[in-house]
């Protein structure tokens, strides 16, 4: 289930331009999330910012283990979104921004968030994975399956 919460200049309509952002609190999302900001500005559009949770699960044979305090994941995403979004934007974003929590698997939480959108932004690399590939497996599937165009922002340094 969703989460979104719209700041900035008014309601959002569907025919709005937008520009999607994924971000997971790393620096290259951090990178991405200026990037789409300054974007959305110059065209004009609303900001879109993405984050993903999911629970995490151990299982056994047949057995699944579940954490107890699950529902605080989708709260603890919340916040680290919010304290992402006023670190790299400030607490007055040069654009209206839609912050939205998803449930599930970082690229289908972007994919299903960029429905209708002008434009799709992620960092070349999240949290996850090894840090020696150039690329991640969240940034290369929403590029191959986004029905939209997708930037790729790659972090310096």
């Amino acid at each position: 289930m969703a989460r979104t919460e719209e700041l900035g200049r008014g309601e959002a309509t569907g025919t709005e331009r937008s520009v999607v952002v994924g971000v997971d609190g790393s620096r290259g999302s951090s990178a991405a999330l200026r990037w789409a900001a300054d974007e959305a500005r110059l065209r004009g559009a609303r900001l879109k910012v993405v984050r993903a949770w999911h629970i995490p699960s151990v299982s056994y044979g047949a057995y699944v283990v579940l954490p107890n305090d699950f529902e605080d994941w989708g709260k603890e995403a919340a916040a680290a979104l919010e304290e992402q979004v006023a670190t790299v934007l400030g607490e007055v974003p040069q654009v209206p921004v839609v912050r939205e929590v998803r449930e599930g698997p970082a690229a289908k939480a972007i994919l299903d968030a960029a429905e209708g959108a002008d434009l799709v932004v992620v960092g070349s690399r999240g949290r996850g994975g090894f840090s020696g590939l150039l690329l991640g497996s969240v940034s290369s599937q929403v590029a191959h399956h986004a029905h939209c165009p997708v930037v790729i922002v790659r972090q310096r340094g």
